[in-house]
C-alpha cells in the first residue's frame, strides 16, 4: 500500500514520492479562540482532517506534508489561547518549506488553508514559491472551505442563513463533531453575528453579501464578538458535519486531480533583442 503521510516516508521514498509527480498538500492552520464550545485548534484539526481524508484515498497521486499550525491571528490576542506569528515571519516560513519541497523535486505544492487570516499571507508564500523556483514549481493555495464541491454541496447542507457559516459558527462547528465530537461542548454554543455593515460581513460557504460590495475590515475580534463566534453555532450537527466532511474531502480530489494536469511551463524571453516577436 503507497505511504502517503511525508513524515513517515525514508529519504528515499521521499524523493520518489517527488519525482512520480505527487502533489505536496500542504495543511495551514493556526490556533486562536473558537468560542466556548470548541477547541483552540479548531482550524488546525478541521484542515488537517479534510487533507488527511484527502490524500489517503490517492495515495498514488498525492503525499500529505506535516502541518504549519501556527499563523496569523493578532487581532485575535484579546482571546486566551490565541497564538500569533509576526505576518512576515510567516510567510517566510511557510515558503521556505514550500521551496524545500520544490529543491527535492516536488512540482506542484497545494497549500490547503485553515484560517481566514491567513488566506493573503498563505497566498504570498505562494507567489514567491513560483517566483523562487524561476517558475519551475507550481505552487498554489486554498482554504478548505473554497474548494468547489465543498462550498456547493455546503450551501445545501446548511440551514441558517447568511452569516452563519462564520467563525466557530455551523460549519466548523458541525465539522468538530463529525472528526471529535467529544471535545465540543455544545451546551455553550451560540448564535452571534457581525455587527458589521454589509459591505464588510462575510460567511465561509457565501462568501460576500449580495446587498454590499466585496470590501474587507478586520478590527479586533473582541469588538466584534462576546463569546469569540461569528456565526450560528446552536444550527451544528454531527450529521451535517458529517456531509460537510465529505464534500470538502471529495472536493479537495477534484483540486488536487485537476492541478497534476495543470502544465509547468517554461519561461519566455521578451526581453533580450534575440527574442522572438512581431518586431522580428
Amino acid at each position: 500500500m503507497t505511504t502517503y503521510r511525508y513524515a513517515e516516508m525514508t529519504w528515499s521514498a521521499c524523493r520518489e514520492a517527488a519525482y512520480s509527480g505527487r502533489v505536496a498538500v500542504l495543511p495551514v492552520a493556526t490556533y486562536e479562540d473558537h468560542g466556548y464550545h470548541l477547541p483552540i485548534d479548531t482550524d488546525v484539526r478541521l484542515c488537517t482532517g479534510v487533507c488527511e481524508r484527502a490524500v489517503a484515498r490517492i495515495p498514488d497521486e498525492a503525499v500529505l506534508i506535516p502541518p504549519i499550525s501556527h499563523g496569523y491571528s493578532p487581532h485575535h490576542m484579546d482571546f486566551p489561547g490565541t497564538i500569533t506569528i509576526r505576518w512576515d515571519t510567516f510567510i517566510n516560513y511557510v515558503r521556505d518549506v514550500c521551496v524545500s519541497l520544490a529543491h527535492h523535486g516536488f512540482k506542484r505544492i497545494l497549500m490547503v488553508n485553515g484560517h481566514g487570516s491567513n488566506t493573503a499571507p498563505v497566498e504570498m508564500a505562494a507567489r514567491l514559491t513560483v517566483l523562487e523556483t524561476e517558475g519551475k514549481t507550481l505552487c498554489a493555495s486554498v482554504n478548505h472551505w473554497g474548494v468547489r464541491k465543498g462550498r456547493e454541496e455546503g450551501n445545501k447542507i446548511r440551514s441558517s442563513d447568511f452569516g452563519g457559516t462564520s467563525h466557530a459558527g455551523e460549519y466548523e462547528t458541525a465539522l468538530y463533531l463529525a472528526l471529535a465530537e467529544e471535545l465540543v461542548q455544545m451546551d455553550k454554543a451560540v448564535d452571534e453575528r457581525s455587527p458589521l455593515s454589509p459591505s464588510f460581513q462575510t460567511d465561509l460557504l457565501m462568501g460576500k453579501r449580495e446587498d454590499g460590495s466585496v470590501a474587507n475590515l478586520w478590527p479586533y475580534w473582541s469588538s466584534l464578538t462576546d463569546s469569540g463566534v461569528l456565526g450560528d453555532a446552536t444550527a451544528a450537527t454531527r450529521e451535517k458535519g458529517e456531509q460537510f466532511l465529505e464534500a470538502a474531502v471529495e472536493g479537495l480530489i477534484e483540486l488536487v486531480r485537476e492541478f497534476r494536469t495543470v502544465a509547468v511551463n517554461p519561461r519566455k524571453d521578451h526581453i533580450s533583442p534575440e527574442s522572438d516577436g512581431p518586431g522580428q
